[in-house]
């Protein structure tokens, strides 16, 4: 009998409980995971098209679990559609494609996380009573993008010959060929070019945190191979909008206010990252990166519930010396 090898990244049900297979990672991955599922349906039992097929009998399925790529079955309803759904980059022009992937501009929530602790920051620096000034966060919201976009290519370029060796990371722009290194650095310089004529919209000589920043996403990938704290590392990274954004509204910093801001969003990158970096520990372990997941090992449930603490007690101190409610 002949079967039909569907493959879509996604389920959508004709039913009214319509079911979505998502995957929902804490840092620098898709909302909608453009791994393929894949499953084997009866030709005789289903109708199919380029797009959908329709099950018409009780069936699992095998989708990607997890930030590895590990399978998990999944039970198809009857009267369900397969249905495949493309990231949208794939409709870009081909020869921009590899640098969209390379920005991660599929992928949002790393952008939405640098974007956070700027935003705090510039909220409680605002002056009491009102919101905060429009232009100065509209004019974060496009850096963001480029920002992250430069991490993310940087970091791919330090890491390509170890991304060559994970499962979940062998197809990235670099590690494939489909950018090559020089290209990959051209395409770094060109978005910190853009993200400089921004920032200097905010700061009139921003010249000393795009330089702390540079540094650091720089650093951060070689943290990896070093130490078993990079998440620690990575906090630096991700929260330097505390420290931009209070500069951006104020003028300078305060300590007793900022400190505190910045101490509540490193401890909550620690959190989401070790549990992030669990999905990874078994290829970690065979390339040599090192991590908090491996780090803490079992005591990690403990270890990050004392960080989520210290987060939450760092946020209420913020509130606390900025006066907010009184």
């Amino acid at each position: 009998m002949a079967s039909l090898s569907v493959s879509c990244a996604s389920l959508v049900s004709a039913h009214p409980t319509t079911r979505m297979l998502k995957h929902h990672p804490i840092l620098n991955t898709p909302f909608a995971n453009p791994s393929l599922f894949s499953r084997k349906i009866d030709s005789s039992t289903c109708q199919s098209s380029s797009y959908k097929t329709r099950v018409a009998c009780k069936s699992t399925i095998t989708s990607p679990g997890g930030r590895k790529g590990d399978r998990k079955l999944i039970t198809v309803q009857p009267n369900e559609e397969v249905v495949k759904v493309s990231p949208w980059v794939e409709y870009l022009p081909q020869e921009i494609q590899p640098y969209a992937k390379l920005a991660r501009v599929e992928k949002p929530i790393g952008t939405w996380l640098l974007l956070f602790p700027f935003a705090w920051s510039a909220t409680v620096a605002a002056t009491t009573g009102s919101l905060p000034d429009f232009k100065t966060l509209a004019l974060f919201v496009c850096a963001c993008p480029l920002l992250r976009g430069a991490a993310c290519t940087i970091n791919d370029f330090l890491d390509r010959d170890f991304d060559k060796l994970v499962e979940r990371t062998k197809s990235r722009p670099m590690a494939s060929g489909a950018v090559t290194p020089f290209q990959g650095l051209c395409f770094f310089a060109f978005q910190m070019l853009l993200s400089h004529g921004i920032l200097q919209q905010l700061v009139n000589n921003s010249l000393m945190y795009e330089a702390l920043f540079l540094f650091l996403i720089c650093t951060y990938p070689l943290m990896k191979r070093m130490t078993y704290w990079p998440q620690a590392y990575l906090g630096l990274v991700v929260n330097w909008g505390v420290l931009f954004g209070w500069h951006a509204i104020k003028g300078g910093l305060q300590p007793s206010i900022v400190l505190p801001l910045f101490l509540s969003g490193y401890c909550w990158t620690i959190v989401y990252d070790t549990i992030y970096a669990h999905q990874d520990k078994e290829d970690d372990l065979k390339v040599g990166i090192k991590s908090t997941a491996l780090k803490f090992g079992e005591s990690t449930k403990e270890c990050i519930t004392g960080f989520a603490i210290a987060c939450i007690a760092s946020f209420a101190m913020t509130g606390y010396n900025a006066a907010i409610g009184n």
